[in-house]
């Protein structure tokens, strides 16, 4: 039996987290070594890098060394980094997503390595459990991510989807309470610092609960509204109310003074009472085409009052003595950049976050040559928002001209589109291409506003985001080439393949209504060869599902269940292009995913995923909730 003895260097709780798991990974492997942890100042020999930001530095033999970082949680990055060298992967959150090699003997290593972009994060979206969350936490430092976002003050909404068990009438309903919501978001609160990690926190809610509107979720608001803070909504066609009746989605009276103190002051309080968060998020509203047609209102752009605001909450984080970094968005009717307000007394307090929730996932972003296109014109209340990645673009280029902090991309690809790529394998690569180019377009990294369970059929577009924005000179097929190894093992070209084409044949294009009528003609052909795929897939998957390891048994047990569900795609899209009506086939798909939820529940949300689906053919959201 080798022996393990790992000296950290340093206090921290992410250095003693990766002492821990450099003993743990190391002890499955079946070697030991003696090993020193800690900050390049506390070891002279090694230099510490000449600019900030996650770094490390990795000299090790076959009896051990030392592992270094810039900070707390770059010490852990290099313990994954060493681990990956000895053939350590992760190739999907939770124990069964860990592939362990069995070592003879421990290799020298030696890695110097800078983190590409500042900021490397998940939010939290779709419907989830605590477990589902911890994992997530659990898993991201092992890829490289930095930091982890929280929405809302606590999770309550994401956890109640799931624990309701919504959109899935097979499972029984389980009992969640907002006490529960808080004491989950306390444990995650807490995992997330002992990585080490940025804890980013709120953005909704600032437009409704400072005023006595509960706002924990898109839900429809039930009870009276306290009169002050009815006199202090958004006034849209004469009528001051909730918009929609969600109170998440309702503008305010930005141009009245008080409406601003009020949710200046709940900032700076809660900022206070929560120095645990690194980064709080301050956005408006959630909807659009909705803000204040008052005359304290209607000659202002919401964005000249959002940068007001932000001024405001700076002073008073200033007199609290507090550096609690804010995020502020650009977002639908925010996109339009301010005329009046135009400058930020405390720039280093803020982070831009760039959100083009309404871009198209068909191509990526690139820097354009060329000057940007021009803005369309700011009309109240009649904005119609931006598709092409050039137009959203040059959105962001109208901010940064005004403001050019320090900012990044909050993006969705993993929030709906990836319910739009069976195989996963072609929006993968549009999110290489993405972070790749995140510098070229005046962006410091990429927080990505997703559902958690995205790994059905693999946990390649998370793999190639996470190592792309550590290392934006990876090229997408290495990064494919390495993971398909790690979690298919032999098989791996023949899963890499496979997949590919499951995104040819099921094209992408189809359900975000991108198709020509030239690409819909060849998909009725390309969609009938699916099942004939699956059929000649089957062996590879039958061999696969026998791996010794663990982890790639699941990997092809996943593709196993994988092809039914894109036979059941297949069939349901075939029917929507025929013209015929789909919600038989539709409803067929829909069946079979509940009856598997459970067993798929770690890696695929049936929530969401109906949610994305159901409309386009034809099944309304409240027919699959009910």
């Amino acid at each position: 039996m080798h022996t393990i003895s790992v000296q950290t260097l340093h206090t921290a709780p992410a250095i003693e987290f990766a002492a821990a798991e450099l003993s743990r990974c190391l002890g499955l492997a079946g070697q030991g070594g003696q090993f020193r942890l800690g900050l390049f100042a506390d070891v002279p020999e090694f230099a510490a890098p000449e600019t900030g930001g996650d770094a490390f530095a990795v000299e090790t033999t076959g009896d051990g060394g030392v592992l270094v970082g810039s900070n707390p949680r770059s010490v852990l990055f290099a313990v994954y980094a060493y681990l990956r060298e000895l053939g350590f992967a992760w190739v999907r959150p939770g124990p069964d997503g860990e592939v362990v090699p069995q070592l003879a003997t421990l290799p020298a290593v030696s890695l110097r390595e800078r983190a590409s972009y500042r900021h490397r994060g998940v939010c939290i979206e779709g419907a989830i459990s605590l477990e589902n969350a911890l994992d997530t936490i659990d898993w991201m430092p092992k890829l490289g991510y930095n930091a982890y976002f929280i929405q809302f003050r606590d999770a309550f909404t994401f956890f109640d989807r799931w624990y309701r068990h919504l959109g899935n009438p097979t499972l029984a309903k389980e009992p969640f309470t907002t006490e529960d919501a808080a004491e989950f978001t306390k444990r995650m609160r807490e995992e997330i610092k002992k990585r080490g990690l940025d804890l980013h926190m709120v953005g909704h809610g600032w437009t409704c609960e400072p005023f006595g509107i509960p706002g924990p979720g898109w839900y429809q608001h039930e009870g009276d509204i306290p009169e002050r803070a009815r006199n202090l909504l958004a006034e849209v066609k004469g009528k001051r109310e909730l918009w929609g009746g969600i109170a998440l989605n309702t503008n305010l009276c930005y141009g009245n003074p008080e409406a601003r103190a009020i949710i200046a002051d709940a900032i700076a309080e809660w900022a206070e009472e929560n120095r645990d968060v690194d980064i709080i998020h301050f956005w408006l509203a959630d909807g659009s085409n909705n803000n204040c047609e008052c005359p304290l209102c209607r000659d202002t752009r919401p964005a000249d009052f959002y940068v007001q605001m932000l001024n405001e909450v700076d002073a008073k984080l200033s007199a609290r003595g507090l550096d609690t970094r804010i995020v502020f968005l650009v977002y639908v009717d925010l996109l339009w950049p301010p005329v009046k307000e135009t400058e930020l007394a405390n720039p280093d307090r803020f982070i831009l976050m760039f959100a083009p929730i309404t871009r198209s996932y068909s191509q990526p972003f690139a820097a354009s040559a060329g000057p940007p296109p021009e803005l369309p014109p700011y009309t109240r209340n009649q904005l119609a928002f931006p598709r092409e990645p050039a137009a959203n673009l040059a959105f962001l280029k109208a901010w940064q001209k005004l403001f050019p902090c320090e900012g990044f991309d909050f993006d969705y690809h993993f929030m709906w589109d990836h319910h739009r790529d069976a195989g996963q394998y072609a929006m993968a690569e549009v999110l290489h291409q993405d972070a790749k180019r995140l510098r070229d377009i005046g962006l410091d990294g990429f927080v990505s506003c997703q559902n958690q369970r995205v790994f059905f059929p693999t946990g390649l577009g998370m793999t190639a985001l996470g190592r792309t924005l550590w290392n934006r000179d990876l090229e997408f097929g290495n990064i494919a080439a390495d993971y398909f190894a790690a979690a298919f093992g032999e098989g791996a070209a023949a899963a890499r393949a496979y997949l590919a084409t499951v995104s040819e044949l099921i094209d992408p294009r189809l359900i975000r209504g991108e198709a020509s009528d030239a690409l819909k003609q060849a998909a009725a052909f390309q969609l009938a060869r699916v099942p004939t795929l699956v059929a000649e897939f089957a062996s590879h998957v039958a061999k696969g599902m026998k791996d010794s390891s663990p982890a790639r048994a699941t990997s092809w047990r996943l593709l196993e269940r994988h092809g039914h569900f894109a036979r059941l795609l297949a069939a349901a899209l075939a029917a929507k292009l025929a013209g015929e009506d789909a919600k038989p086939q539709a409803w067929a798909l829909f069946t079979w995913c509940r009856e598997h939820e459970t067993e798929l529940q770690p890696w695929f949300d049936l929530f969401e995923f109906q949610q994305t689906l159901g409309p386009y053919l034809g099944i309304p959201r409240a027919e699959l909730n009910a």
